[in-house]
């Protein structure tokens, strides 16, 4: 299954995007968590972030068609939650790249809360390795 999170990107530089996930009651994780409160989950929270990593990364280092993956996720904190009818604004800066992987600090915002926040490390797929 493939899914994409992100809705728009509203700014693309050489090592930043801003980008949003409008939240919607008709996403049918929500009618699990929590069915009397709709909530976005954490890791939907996180993946939004690695979302807006992967098109920062194939549009700042050329990676073309590479499948990138989420390596590493440090210090990830949320805070504030994401309910239908609201958007979370999200900020991914590249930090460099150390052994292979580039390395990442995001921020997801809701109403100008922090939700999600964190640093976490991106790696081409390689299915070779397998």
């Amino acid at each position: 299954m493939k899914f994409e999170l992100i809705d728009n990107v509203l700014e693309l530089e050489a090592d930043r995007i801003v980008a949003i996930k409008n939240v919607t009651s008709a996403e049918e994780y929500l009618a699990d968590h929590f069915p009397s409160f709709p909530v976005l989950p954490g890791v939907m929270m996180l993946e939004t972030l690695v979302q807006a990593a992967r098109i920062l990364v194939a549009k700042s280092q050329n990676t073309g068609d590479t499948p990138l993956i989420m390596a590493q996720a440090r210090n990830i904190r949320y805070g504030n939650m994401v309910k239908p009818g609201q958007s979370l604004i999200v900020e991914v800066t590249l930090k460099g790249e150390k052994d292979g992987q580039w390395q990442l600090v995001g921020t997801g915002k809701v109403d100008g809360s922090v939700a999600v926040q964190g640093k976490f490390a991106m790696a081409a797929l390689n299915p070779t390795a397998a």
